[in-house]
């Protein structure tokens, strides 16, 4: 005879209560791991938290001070609201949020008074009509606008607030005698909130998003050069030397970039608000990073069959493989060079030097290749042998083009960037 196990679901309350008491050291050992890899991921995090707390505890003293408290009154509260909402990971998205909440505060509230002053010219019955049709027809503009894609991208919040803070004056201002007063008091405390969020996150660790798109992008260009130098030393060894496909580093970074769902176009939105960094300053050319990152998604989505190929089967090379080793593994290896230069030169900010280098010899050996695949005799030939190496030939010699889009690419942001020309060491 068959017990069933005892269910804590279905059991009392007694005995629910037991169970968990059971369960709880496991359930705080377990979340104490998650938070102590969380922190250790990413020690900015910790930062970060910090201060945010340090902000609402500077913003706190405007209720704290009595002479403060007295000066700005109830309206301190916009101040922490303010904090709160602004306040984020990055000095580029802080400084986009404060300053179009600052703007659309100021300019919303001045436009608030402006309307309650006509509402009051037309009389007491004509006022609620005369704000209501202009809460309206503002209210509609103002979200009209927001599906412009150029202007969400970079003032969508800011139009968010601007409505929230027209309607909230002209409405309020309806019941309220002294409305002057009151939008200055809001006005004031808002922009008081925003600044105490921006100086505090650029002046305590910052975190720079134009820093972090550089550094993605030359990190993306990298997994590719390394991906195909691996590839070319990996792919033609004999299949007991070969390592397994999950220990080989440069396959791990490769699949890291085929799954990576940054949005490169976000952070360089965001990068444009950070005007005042010393590296870039206010026009540097965010949207060529963008473009950079797009022609190496597509390289990579380009090169990703030949994944498929490092854990065949076959256990020596054939002749027709062992006759196009050398021009292929001439292209991977000159191809990744050249995409580790790009690389570095996106990181560092200097001119790439030798990439036109690499890159014409790579394009001399894909000339060898397409020689020895016109010539090859395929009357004796296994086919089912030479498919897979065949596909591997030309999808590298399908690579190379694309290759050569990112490096023009980096040259134009190069130029437009003013990268700088490395010193060139002149002997006697």
């Amino acid at each position: 005879m068959n017990i069933a196990a005892p269910n804590i679901e279905n059991a009392g309350p007694f005995t629910r209560a037991c169970g968990w008491h059971k369960l709880l050291p496991n359930k705080i050992v377990e979340m104490a791991k998650k938070i102590k890899k969380l922190g250790q991921d990413d020690p900015r995090r910790i930062i970060h938290s910090l201060k945010v707390g340090l902000a609402l505890t500077l913003v706190s003293l405007f209720y704290y001070i009595q002479p403060l408290y007295v000066r700005i009154g109830e309206n301190s509260i916009w101040a922490v609201m303010t904090v709160i909402l602004v306040f984020e990971f990055s000095v580029g998205a802080t400084l986009g949020k404060g300053l179009n909440r600052m703007l659309a505060t100021l300019s919303a509230g001045a436009l608030g008074v402006g309307v309650h002053y006509l509402a009051t010219l037309s009389g007491e019955k004509g006022e609620p009509i005369v704000l209501g049709f202009f809460v309206a027809m503002i209210a509609a503009t103002v979200t009209f606008v927001r599906f412009f894609p150029t202007i969400k991208a970079r003032y969508d919040y800011g139009l968010l607030i601007f409505i929230l803070t027209f309607s909230l004056v002209s409405v309020s201002g309806y019941r309220e005698d002294k409305v002057l007063h009151m939008a200055y008091q809001r006005v004031s405390t808002i922009i008081m909130g925003s600044l105490i969020a921006i100086v505090t996150c650029i002046c305590i660790r910052p975190v720079w998003i134009g820093e972090e798109l550089q550094n993605l992008i030359a990190n993306n260009i990298e997994k590719l050069g390394n991906f195909l130098q691996g590839f070319g030393s990996e792919f033609f060894k004999i299949s007991e030397d070969r390592q397994p496909l999950s220990d080989i580093a440069f396959v791990q970074g490769y699949k890291n970039l085929v799954t990576s769902k940054n949005n490169e176009e976000t952070m360089a939105n965001l990068a444009r608000w950070e005007m005042w960094h010393y590296r870039f300053g206010l026009f540097h050319p965010w949207k060529q990073y963008v473009k950079v990152g797009t022609l190496t998604r597509q390289c990579a989505n380009k090169i990703e069959a030949l994944n498929n190929y490092l854990n065949s089967e076959i256990q020596t090379l054939n002749e027709f493989g062992r006759k196009i080793q050398e021009p292929s593994t001439k292209i991977c290896s000159e191809s990744g060079k050249a995409l580790r230069e790009l690389a570095s030169a996106v990181k560092t900010m200097n001119q790439p030097t030798s990439v036109n280098a690499h890159i014409e010899n790579s394009k001399t050996a894909i000339e060898n290749l397409k020689f020895m695949l016109d010539t090859y005799h395929l009357e004796d030939a296994d086919l089912q042998e030479i498919i897979p190496s065949a596909e591997v030939a030309l999808t590298l010699i399908d690579v190379v083009p694309c290759i050569v889009k990112i490096a023009d690419a980096v040259q134009e942001l190069a130029s437009l960037a003013h990268f700088k020309t490395p010193a060139t060491r002149v002997s006697p």
